[in-house]
């Protein structure tokens, strides 16, 4: 080899470590990525998905802009979550975060000890092992509990003072909801308490809805209550129309059922929940650990009301009722 082509080559050479590390500065940051693991429908968590997205825009993420979100939907086919979780686990994603069912945050938990995992339910984290304690959840796992299930005592009042004259008050429950049972032992014991009398009816699928209205017709029920789950979430709209139909007062978990038709709700607000689970991916995204993150507990449960739905019903809420309100939808 000549030396004036050796010395060209030798220069070519020494150039290729500068060029590469030029095209590599000119690439764009790989975003982070956040697997969402939701135990209903896409359409029946639109709302606490766009709360989900404003937590997470509160710590500086945007969705399609400076972080990525892969969903799987379970479509409220509960026995899917598993595989689903499996699957977001396997991607790598930097956090998952579980929509509003225990069975969700469950799976996530047993798919992954070293993701980080956020989950937003309504039941006790600590009773179900998600979490070592509220204060110092230990491992991988926190999140936001919005403790719907310990409220059947003040929503069955609620029902009383809205219909004294409830003979049987029925309860709408998802028998494949992991709290199914606890739930229906606080029923029990706060009807007992209250000396009612409840009948406790199950669902497992949207489509048993309008057969089960009219078991509740048959039984003579003429109140009733809606127990949380994500089915009946994703399922509002015609828990309203049934129950407007079959002239039924009901009581929900929580607003959106109100807001998209249905009578009364007490319970926290989803939408806080979600929010707040959002803010502590964008944390734990930022660099901080779930153990060293408290699990957020709902403080603020609100009363809404629809009056449209009540003068449809022939119901005339009562002035002590009204002034307990959080809000009256007309």
């Amino acid at each position: 080899m000549r030396r004036r082509e050796f010395t060209a080559l030798l220069a070519g050479a020494a150039g290729w470590p500068l060029t590469a590390r030029s095209q590599q500065a000119t690439r764009e940051p790989i975003m982070p990525n956040i697997g969402f693991l939701g135990p209903g429908t896409v359409v029946g968590s639109g709302t606490f998905l766009d709360a989900f997205r404003q937590g997470l825009g509160a710590t500086g993420f945007v969705e399609g802009k400076t972080v990525t979100i892969d969903y799987r939907w379970a479509n409220n086919e509960l026995d899917r979550l598993p595989a689903l979780a499996a699957e977001l686990a396997a991607l790598r994603v930097a956090v998952i975060a579980t929509g509003g069912a225990t069975g969700a945050a469950l799976a996530a938990k047993a798919a992954t000890s070293t993701i980080p995992v956020v989950f937003t339910i309504g039941a006790d984290p600590v009773k179900f092992g998600l979490v070592a304690s509220m204060n110092r959840p230990g491992g991988n796992v926190t999140g936001v509990s919005f403790l719907a299930n310990t409220l059947v005592a003040k929503q069955l009042l609620l029902l009383r003072q809205l219909s004294p004259s409830s003979g049987v008050i029925g309860i709408l429950v998802n028998p494949g909801n992991p709290n199914a049972a606890f739930d229906r032992a606080m029923a029990q014991a706060a009807a007992a308490s209250l000396r009612l009398e409840v009948r406790t009816v199950d669902v497992v699928a949207e489509r048993d809805l309008d057969a089960r209205f009219d078991d509740l017709r048959r039984a003579q029920v003429t109140a009733l209550l809606v127990f949380p789950d994500v089915l009946f979430t994703g399922a509002r709209e015609r828990l309203a129309g049934l129950a407007n139909h079959y002239q039924l007062p009901v009581l929900y978990p929580d607003r959106s059922y109100v807001e998209v038709g249905g009578l009364i709700s007490y319970g926290s607000s989803r939408g806080d929940a979600y929010r707040e689970a959002g803010i502590y991916v964008g944390r734990i995204l930022r660099g901080e650990k779930p153990a060293d993150l408290p699990v957020i507990q709902s403080t603020k449960f609100e009363l809404v009301i629809n009056l449209t739905t009540a003068k449809k019903l022939g119901l005339d809420i009562p002035p002590t009722l009204l002034a307990l309100a959080d809000d009256a939808i007309e």
